[in-house]
């Protein structure tokens, strides 16, 4: 059959909706092409493009425009229009600008259905210095600007501050009588709550009502997240329930409206909204997940957050590592403060134990890359803060799972126990780390320092000589530490034992830790053993070492012109 024959049944089909058997008989037609010199003709590109963008096959739709651009054919601006609309839809920016100045380029005007896609694209992407600059170019090509594009305009105003221009372009669009769309009168309201000016956001909001234009869940929520920023408890409860009528509300309405109570301390208002929302099966997201967490930590709700834990990691909820972070920081604070307030330690045996939501959560934040230092961060930051009962809790969580804490967030909680002379404590995490795991160079330092600081300057020289004799390496910050207490108790022969294990082991020491050892020897007056050590130190840290001595020693008159003839020697 001819082309003509072909075009009248893919006109017929497309005007029925049937964009699947227009597309079927499009690939039987090219079948047809070469044994039957069926050739397709502008119309029939037109029809068919047409059919694959109302079936959503963007690529199938570009693959047939450039079989159109090979004929040299020329698409309408309506074909450009449904292109550019899929092609945004599909987030594809690159693809939006090329066919727009295609289309440019062969001197067709865009429609405002056109414009308004491509206005859309730039707003989404954020790219608002080119969707004023499509505006004004509208305006020069005398493109009929419509309530939409209006709409648009306004809410890239707001977004970049533009408050005046934005209100201005709203009482143009009303002078015009162009105003009865209802995303139109929420864009200008939502430009008012950008500014925090909340009760013009309610006038327009307020004058959509008086004009008749029927709310939808669109303005509700706007209306809703306008009395959340007011602080209208009795206001936002009327706005939500009749948010209601039209269905289960999305979780950004649940979020806000749950996020006030939080703020206003309004626990128990809090906790049956969750109740209502679990009732009503409303499936969580990230953000609402994290209140409803709060919730539940603030209020007790053990049971319920444990639950709800379980049931996002079930569900397969994808959440970002910060978010992961800062619920299992609540849920350890809470789990803590709970063990420690039970009186019965069967009871808080049976709290401990019953960590299988954290510990869920926790393997999900392992399988993400590099989740295990982000977990080893957040126990090094309990722990600098003093929180070690939580710091605690997730060191032995980890463990559990089979996996090793790092090195540094064990030290750090041993250190941590150690300023708070909690001995005890630090000793147990470190019997327990050895046990668990092979023990290294930082975790030992970081007993010795514990033990110096809790006094025990006897066990700390032990500990780090059983360091150096198992090859682990000494940290430098560690040996000024416990050479400093030894020398207060008067240790010099211990202090003496770990000098030489420095020279034979050539430990890079710093400056702090030549100055200390010096000290140390003075006070001592081990005088003999203070020039071996300078001139063994010197070799490695000759005008450091020659300073730092010369300073020592100005007291000490009776050696300063020895250590002088040293020096120029």
């Amino acid at each position: 059959p001819p082309v003509s024959a072909f075009n009248f049944m893919l006109s017929s089909l497309q005007k029925h909706r049937l964009h699947g058997k227009v597309i079927h008989l499009w690939k039987h037609m090219m079948e047809m092409e070469e044994a039957n010199n069926v050739v397709p003709n502008h119309f029939t590109y037109t029809v068919v493009i047409g059919s694959f963008v109302k079936a959503g096959l963007l690529e199938e739709a570009m693959d047939v425009l450039g079989k159109m651009r090979a004929s040299r054919l020329v698409p309408e601006e309506a074909t450009y229009s449904c292109l550019i609309s899929l092609s945004s839809r599909h987030g594809r920016g690159e693809q939006v600008v090329m066919l727009y100045e295609e289309m440019r380029a062969h001197g067709i005007v865009p429609s405002n259905y056109t414009c308004a896609s491509l206005l859309a694209l730039y707003d989404k992407s954020e790219d608002y210095s080119k969707a004023l600059s499509l505006f004004s170019e509208m305006e020069r090509s005398r493109v009929v600007i419509d309530e939409v594009i209006y709409g648009i305009l306004i809410r890239i105003y707001g977004k970049i501050g533009l408050y005046d221009d934005a209100q201005r372009t709203f009482e143009e669009i009303v002078s015009a009588g162009l105003l009865s769309d209802e995303q139109t009168y929420v864009a200008m309201a939502q430009v008012h709550m950008n500014a925090r000016n909340y009760d013009k956001a309610l006038q327009v909001l307020g004058l959509m009502r008086s004009r008749n234009v029927k709310p939808s869940k669109f303005s509700y929520g706007a209306l809703l997240r306008c009395h959340v920023a007011r602080e209208d408890i009795a206001a936002a409860e009327d706005v939500f329930r009749a948010l209601c009528k039209y269905g289960l509300p999305d979780v950004f309405c649940c979020n806000d409206l749950l996020r006030l109570y939080v703020k206003l301390g309004q626990l128990e208002k809090a906790s049956a909204f969750i109740l209502k929302m679990r009732k009503e099966d409303i499936q969580l997201d990230e953000a609402l997940c994290m209140t409803v967490m709060e919730v539940c930590c603030k209020s007790g709700m053990i049971t319920d957050a444990d639950k709800i834990l379980k049931e996002m990691n079930n569900g397969g909820v994808t959440m970002k590592s910060s978010t992961m972070v800062s619920i299992i920081e609540m849920y350890a604070r809470n789990r803590t403060s709970v063990m420690q307030e039970q009186d019965s330690s069967s009871k808080a045996l049976a709290c401990q134990t019953d960590s299988s939501a954290l510990n869920a959560t926790l393997k999900s934040l392992l399988d993400t890359p590099g989740g295990s230092s982000i977990a080893c961060q957040l126990i090094r930051k309990l722990a600098r803060e003093g929180r070690t009962c939580e710091a605690k809790f997730l060191h032995e969580q980890l463990t559990q799972l089979g996996v090793k804490p790092e090195d540094s967030a064990t030290s750090t909680l041993i250190v941590q126990y150690g300023q708070e002379q909690k001995l005890h404590q630090a000793e147990e995490l470190f019997e327990s780390a050895s046990t668990s795991f092979p023990i290294r160079g930082p975790v030992y330092n970081a007993m010795v320092d514990a033990l110096c600081k809790c006094g025990n300057i006897g066990e700390a020289y032990h500990l780090f000589m059983k360091m150096a004799d198992q090859g682990h390496s000494r940290d430098v910050v560690t040996i000024s530490i416990l050479v400093t207490h030894l020398t207060k108790h008067g240790k010099f022969q211990e202090v003496e034992n770990i000098m030489h294990g420095c020279f034979h082991g050539e430990v890079e020491l710093d400056t702090v830790a030549y100055n200390t050892f010096i000290k140390s020897m003075l006070e001592s007056g081990l005088d003999k053993h203070l020039f071996l050590f300078i001139r063994w130190a010197s070799k490695i840290f000759r005008v450091w070492v020659s300073w730092l001595t010369a300073t020592a020693l100005v007291s000490k008159q009776a050696n300063y012109t020895q250590l002088s003839t040293y020096m120029i020697a």
